[in-house]
């Protein structure tokens, strides 16, 4: 697989080199820059950087345009609230019968192509005299192209990066715009509604989504296909697909790292999905409410951005346990029904778990096959989406039948149980003996052990 700077020797790159050989990047014989550093001195990495904080921002802002819209033109708060959760729900019809596109076709064709695609569907929402329910289906045209344009991303970040240290700093900058997006992208499309129309806004993020394709055409390179383009007789693109989830779930390794992907955000995003009734408790106003909104992003840039610049890989992989379990925690402290400032500081807190990622990067890319890589990270990115959505509804549930001081403390004791089985099976199915070892190498033949020295 190539590197930054060409091709790569046989095998994947150490999954966890010793401290000083990670922080050099890949093995080139030329030194480069720490951390983040080297990750922008890739050019390549700054054009998918680049579009992906436009297609982002697009995103985000898209909702909030949608969800005014839908509500001028119904005065039903329902249909406006279900343009947020068509944003999570059809997740799993992409990841999953979808999720062989990641490895089965070029990936600069494919992300383009899903750039269009989205690009296409918004500015079908701005078309005059729309009706309501082809908003909501172009909504979930957005949402199911989302998890095969993360996934063929995430696994193109291999090829741009290298799978070794550079891929984990990769990774966690894109997180990083993730949650950044958030922040900007509410704001921006606050102000933006504020002065013209939804639907001009709606014509803004189209232009977002033609750009980010443009990036990514002219700063991405024509990389052929991972699971073998042109052979014979691959089989059907649902097939492919279905059979390559299955490989992953039911292989033993695999399916505990994407079970430790998922359980920590399904029950960290209780808290934030029963915001707006516990802002109601509280007697919070607009602003209280925005500074609720905005506390668990802050915290994941935070996290985020400290850990990835001042510490060293092997010091951020063995962090992975600890803030996957912490994470959940802060959920507890909603059982004394805490003031507007310890809520705003539970929230942040649980934010910072956001930084157990680094470690779950680096081991996932080291357990998955290269053809299969593609699939894997759109099934990681479709099961997140996935269950985050189902737990923000069964929270809702919960809470119509249980106060919320019993709901949301509640979630964090049952996250910490679950989180701690799971991490119990990861550690079961670490390759070799040494368990403070972070992971496995790829070789030319298949999943080695390194033993650190």
């Amino acid at each position: 697989m190539p590197s930054p700077s060409g091709p790569a020797p046989s095998g994947r790159l150490p999954a966890c080199p010793d401290e000083g050989a990670a922080d050099a990047g890949p093995s080139t014989g030329v030194a480069r820059p720490d951390g983040y550093r080297a990750v922008f001195a890739v050019p390549e990495f700054r054009y998918v950087f680049a579009a992906h904080l436009l297609s982002s921002l697009g995103v985000v802002v898209c909702e909030i345009a949608l969800s005014v819209l839908v509500f001028r033109l119904t005065a039903s708060p329902l249909l406006s609230a279900l343009t947020f959760a068509l944003g999570l729900l059809p997740y799993v019809v992409g990841g999953t019968l979808l999720s062989a596109v990641a490895d089965r076709y070029p990936a600069r064709r494919v992300l383009v192509g899903c750039d269009l695609l989205c690009a296409l569907a918004a500015a079908g929402m701005v078309a005059p005299g729309t009706p309501v329910a082809v908003l909501l289906v172009l909504r979930c045209v957005l949402a199911a192209i989302a998890p095969v344009f993360a996934g063929t991303r995430a696994a193109t970040l291999g090829e741009i990066l290298g799978e070794g240290e550079l891929f984990v700093m990769g990774r966690s900058v894109i997180r990083i715009v993730n949650q950044s997006a958030q922040l900007a992208g509410f704001a921006a499309g606050g102000l933006l509604l504020t002065v013209v129309s939804p639907a001009a806004v709606l014509a803004l993020t189209a232009g977002a989504f033609l750009g980010s394709a443009l990036l990514l055409r002219l700063g991405t390179l024509a990389r052929p296909a991972r699971d073998g383009i042109g052979g014979p007789a691959r089989g059907a693109l649902l097939a492919a697909s279905l059979g390559g989830a299955r490989w992953l779930l039911t292989d033993r390794r695999v399916r505990a790292l994407l079970l430790l992907t998922w359980l920590p955000p399904a029950f960290v995003v209780i808290p934030e999905a029963l915001l707006v009734p516990y802002a109601g408790l509280l007697g919070t106003g607009p602003a209280g409410m925005g500074l609720l909104m905005c506390s668990m992003p802050i915290g994941a840039v935070l996290a985020e951005s400290l850990v990835g610049a001042f510490l060293g890989p092997r010091a951020r992989t063995r962090l992975t346990f600890p803030m996957g379990v912490f994470a959940v925690l802060p959920s507890l402290g909603f059982a004394a029904q805490p003031s507007l400032g310890w809520t705003l500081l539970l929230l942040v807190l649980t934010g910072t778990g956001i930084s157990y990622n680094f470690g779950v990067d680096r081991w996932f890319v080291a357990a998955v096959p290269d053809a299969l890589l593609g699939r894997a990270m759109t099934v990681m990115q479709a099961g997140r989406m996935t269950v985050m959505g189902l737990a923000m509804g069964l929270a809702g549930v919960a809470a119509e039948y249980a106060p919320l001081r019993v709901v949301m403390p509640a979630a964090g004791v049952l996250g910490a149980v679950c989180v701690l089985a799971v991490i119990f099976e990861v550690r079961r199915t670490a390759p070799g003996t040494d368990r403070t070892s972070p992971g496995p190498v790829r070789g030319p033949a298949g999943p080695v052990t390194r033993t650190e020295k």
